[in-house]
């Protein structure tokens, strides 16, 4: 029997990966939310209903992967986002229970989607890769693809932030087709729902690597689904032991969802803090093209400082520079204020690319979806811990007059992030040295 042609496989990751990614609506995805008819503190908790979700759902997803298979997932993956968009699309402004109910199916949706994708997209591609050299042609295509999906921000964001207003549009427009906020203001859903289309065809042209759908997973096409999702309960628990119980992938992991949790956050909001400072609707899409833009350059200074320094190191020069970020963003400066929030944005990206390195390093092939999705769970349990805690400090402060709740939850999160940081990190270096 021949052999599969995996060589387009990279190809074809690289470009779901950034139709997945990219996402239209991105700049504009609080106020989005909230012109629907929500409260901030409400969208917020559809946030911690998108982490729930991604985290009952991540590690099986990430097993049945490597049992069942990684194309599968990344079908199933495709599928559930075109289903979260029509949600979107369909739910009434101001519509009350139902606005609420179809806001809350999306956010289910799209938990359901990326836990699907955790760890099945980058488990494919990497065992797509010849053997020889594997590590390196995976630096080499994660940069790549870091790359190309800043561009692809770069264009979304421009996009998805223009479209979303429509004054400028309608001075572009005949006077016979000018467009109302409530048609504009869909327009960044429908170009997402055209993404997703895009993202169900590339996933079907995906080529399984023959051995990736596990050692287990021959076995399991053989004797049913029922022995394969026994082979992925087992497989599931098998990783989480190894993964929390080594202590470099510990270490990893909840450095990184420590960071990762508050940035986050943080990005979902971006366009509730562009209004707080002052910033007019229109730009929040070139604010994300010049984000995109800096997100070209993070993978390769991100590969330079991880071949130069160890995890921990480059783990702490993100925490660093989050505090950083974090700090600046207190006194909301009108305009100056976007500054540090672009720090914190790239720092997302040189965050996952040394946590993702990393974690490829240490796992095997037979495991290495369960182990990334291992790690999403992790991540997303951290950001819905976080998500949860901000909406209650959203709730708690007097937002009068506007933006004053906001403003107090950023200035109370700083003191915490400083404190966690340091007692994490302290006791990293001390379990590194002891497993030494």
């Amino acid at each position: 029997m021949p052999a599969a042609d995996l060589s387009g496989n990279s190809r074809r990751f690289t470009i779901f990966t950034v139709f997945y990614n990219a996402r239209a609506y991105y700049p504009v995805l609080a106020i989005l939310f909230l012109d629907l008819g929500l409260t901030l503190d409400q969208f917020v908790l559809l946030n911690l209903i998108w982490a729930t979700t991604i985290l009952l759902f991540e590690v099986p997803s990430g097993a049945l992967a490597d049992t069942l298979g990684r194309k599968k997932l990344l079908v199933t993956a495709a599928g559930l986002m075109v289903l979260e968009m029509l949600c979107l699309l369909l739910a009434p402004r101001d519509g009350g229970v139902v606005l609420i109910a179809l806001c809350v199916l999306n956010r289910v949706l799209s938990g359901l989607s990326e836990a699907c994708v955790s760890g099945a997209d980058e488990a494919l591609a990497y065992d797509s890769l010849p053997e020889s050299g594997r590590a390196d042609s995976w630096d080499r295509l994660l940069a790549t693809t870091m790359r190309w999906r800043s561009v692809g921000f770069v264009v979304a964001m421009v996009l998805g932030g223009l479209i979303y207003d429509p004054e400028p549009l309608n001075r572009l427009l005949p006077a016979g087709f000018q467009l109302s906020h409530e048609v504009a203001h869909r327009l960044p859903v429908a170009v997402v729902l055209c993404q997703a289309l895009v993202c169900l065809w590339i996933t079907l042209r995906m080529v399984e690597p023959p051995g990736a759908a596990g050692r287990t997973g021959k076995n399991a096409c053989v004797t049913g689904v029922e022995n394969s999702c026994q082979n992925a309960w087992k497989l599931t628990v098998e990783t989480a032991r190894w993964v929390f119980t080594n202590p470099r992938t510990l270490v990893v992991v909840v450095s990184g969802l420590v960071i990762d949790s508050i940035v986050r956050n943080f990005a979902t909001l971006t366009s509730s803090y562009y209004r707080l400072i002052e910033l007019p609707e229109w730009s929040f899409g070139f604010i994300g093209a010049a984000i995109g833009v800096l997100g070209w350059f993070v993978p390769g200074i991100a590969k330079n400082l991880n071949n130069r320094f160890g995890t921990l190191t480059n783990l702490g020069i993100a925490a660093g520079i989050s505090l950083i970020g974090l700090t600046a963003l207190v006194p909301a400066w009108p305009h100056f204020g976007l500054l540090p929030a672009m720090l914190l944005m790239t720092t997302l990206g040189y965050l996952g690319f040394t946590v993702s390195r990393a974690l490829h390093g240490l796992a095997d092939s037979a495991r290495r979806a369960t182990v990334l999705s291992v790690k999403g769970l992790a991540f997303n349990l951290g950001y819905g811990l976080f998500s949860l805690g901000f909406s209650r400090l959203l709730a708690h402060f007097p937002d009068h007059p506007p933006g004053a709740a906001l403003r107090a939850a950023f200035f109370w999160q700083v003191p915490a992030f400083a404190l966690v940081t340091l007692v994490l990190f302290a006791g990293a270096s001390r379990l590194l040295r002891r497993g030494a």
